[in-house]
Formats: structure tokens, C-alpha cells, sequence
């Protein structure tokens, strides 16, 4: 096995890792300061939600997931070749 192919495996690893830690630490739907006090504070903090921590968690996993598949297809490439 080349050094390549382990770099690329430990990486998929981690970011397989990553994605499930993420997805873990997102809250629901329904739980928060939104879920427990329905209109009033979704209309206040509507302007930060680009910078709550559920929105960063999002675009973490967003990256980790795109990550992830292309760890995928070099390894499949590397596989195959």
C-alpha cells in the first residue's frame, strides 16, 4: 500500500469521524431558545442566525460531507487503478 493511499484513508477516516460528531452536536428542530418560545425570538435573533453555533455546526458538516465523498472517489479511483 502506498503512502498515498493511507494519507487518503486516514483522512476519510477523520472526516467520517467529523460528520458524525457534527451531525451529534446540532441540536433539533423544535429544542433551543426558537423551539421553547416560538415567535418573538425567532423574529429577534432571525438577524444572527448565520453566526448561532447551529449555523457554523452546519457548515462544518456541510464541508466535512463534501470532504468525505471526495476521500471517496479518490480511493475508488486509487483502488481501481
Amino acid at each position: 500500500m502506498s503512502a498515498v493511499k493511507i494519507i487518503i484513508n486516514i483522512l476519510h477516516i477523520l472526516f467520517a469521524i467529523s460528520i458524525i460528531v457534527f451531525v451529534l452536536l446540532q441540536s433539533g428542530k423544535s429544542a433551543g431558545l426558537s423551539g421553547s418560545i416560538a415567535g418573538g425570538a425567532e423574529t429577534f435573533f432571525g438577524k444572527n442566525k448565520g453566526r448561532t453555533i447551529d449555523a457554523m455546526l452546519s457548515k462544518y458538516t456541510a464541508f466535512a460531507a463534501i470532504a468525505f465523498l471526495i476521500t471517496s472517489i479518490v480511493l475508488y479511483m486509487l483502488l481501481a487503478a
